[in-house]
């Protein structure tokens, strides 16, 4: 039996419930006995696709929040509940654990140790070190050294170590996590699912779908779309939630930046219309969060023919497949003039903009589908 763990899980929207459960269809279309644990549906819409065909057992914690304490508590009565179905369950072969919540994997070395499972784990988010990177935690006080020595435990006792990109992958070695463990495998969109739809006239349309969280810097597009208001060539959407999303509504409101539209999360079946909508896929990343998240917005762009624009470090994995595939550009935060140059530029460009989204719809079907994910990772798994 193969075991699941993480707070998100089918029907719930969250993109780490989506990866998860389609490791969970394609692990039970290999004749697999899979077994889920996970919470309630909280984080935002729900899946309207067809269950996995597994078992699922919902440790019922407290409802989840993104107010800090209520998080703490939803996550640690999740812990607890997550534990004792573990422990007390049918025993699994391999448990593979994801971060949500931050170190999940405890319960995995427990069912390693107790049990005598394997055990996996899928860093989604790196901590501490993300919550160093947000300010969230003091870099080497207490609460960061004590996060960072468990976490570290956990991993050295772990059979694998799935990271998602190099960049994630070289910290975790500067953490001293043998790099025999590691497994780079990217996390992947569905192709079918997302296919390319035709273009939209003008205006330029400059797109951010999904979360709009704490590790995303938001300052370079804001004077970007500063620069640029009641340029009737450009048109900003930002379609999600996130903890920034009203302060960044709010920005624009008070601006009259009427060049910008928000909308809600969408659901699944509806990405291909709603990626298809923009001429740019917008991706962005703080300068401090390098290795520590890697954003998977880009797979969903991609995979939409869409290509990236991308604000954030020239080291982190969105950059890198860009420099590669040649399926975007990329700029520093903080670089306004420059965006503002590029934007310029690209509205009159159209066929390059479409040139540069074939190239991402065909590295995208090369090398980040979701069989491709799932298959990789079902086979570091030994499944």
């Amino acid at each position: 039996m193969i075991l699941l763990l993480n707070q998100f899980f089918y029907p719930d929207s969250a993109a780490t419930s989506q990866l998860l459960t389609d490791l969970a269809r394609e692990l039970a279309r290999r004749g697999h006995d899979v077994t889920a644990i996970c919470g309630g549906n909280g984080y935002g819409l729900t899946d309207a696709t067809e269950a996995p065909p597994v078992t699922i057992h919902r440790a019922q914690p407290l409802p989840f929040s993104r107010l800090p304490f209520m998080r703490i508590a939803s996550y640690a009565t999740f812990l607890c509940g997550a534990a004792v179905r573990s422990i007390c369950g049918r025993a699994p072969d391999t448990s593979l654990t994801l971060t949500t919540p931050p170190l999940l994997g405890i319960i995995g070395t427990l069912t390693r140790r107790i049990r005598g499972a394997r055990h996996f784990i899928w860093e989604m988010d790196l901590y501490p070190d993300i919550a160093e990177d947000l300010s969230i935690f003091r870099r080497h006080s207490f609460s960061s050294r004590l996060v960072g020595a468990v976490a570290d435990y956990i991993r050295r006792n772990a059979d694998g170590i799935i990271a998602l990109g190099d960049d994630m992958k070289e910290r975790l070695v500067r953490r001293g996590v043998p790099e025999s463990k590691i497994h780079v495998i990217h996390n992947w969109a569905d192709g079918q699912e997302i296919q390319p739809l035709p273009w939209h006239p003008l205006p330029l349309t400059i797109h951010y779908s999904g979360n709009l969280g704490l590790a995303h810097e938001t300052q370079t597009i804001r004077d970007a779309m500063l620069a640029l208001r009641d340029d009737l060539r450009f048109r900003f959407v930002f379609a999600g939630g996130g903890a920034q999303r009203k302060d960044l509504e709010a920005f624009c409101r008070t601006r009259n930046l009427n060049q910008t539209e928000f909308r809600p999360y969408c659901q699944r079946a509806e990405l291909s219309q709603s990626l298809s909508e923009g001429h740019l896929g917008l991706v962005t990343q703080k300068l401090e969060t390098v290795g520590s998240v890697v954003p998977s917005k880009i797979y969903g762009i991609m995979a939409a023919g869409r290509p990236i624009l991308y604000i954030g470090p020239r080291h982190a994995t969105p950059a890198r497949i860009i420099e590669r595939f040649a399926c975007g550009w990329h700029m520093e935060p903080g670089n306004c003039e420059c965006l503002v140059a590029l934007l310029n530029r690209l509205v009159h460009c159209p066929e390059e903009i479409r040139s540069a989204g074939e190239r991402a719809r065909q590295a995208f079907l090369e090398n980040f589908d979701r069989p491709l994910g799932v298959r990789r990772i079902a086979s570091v798994l030994g499944a």
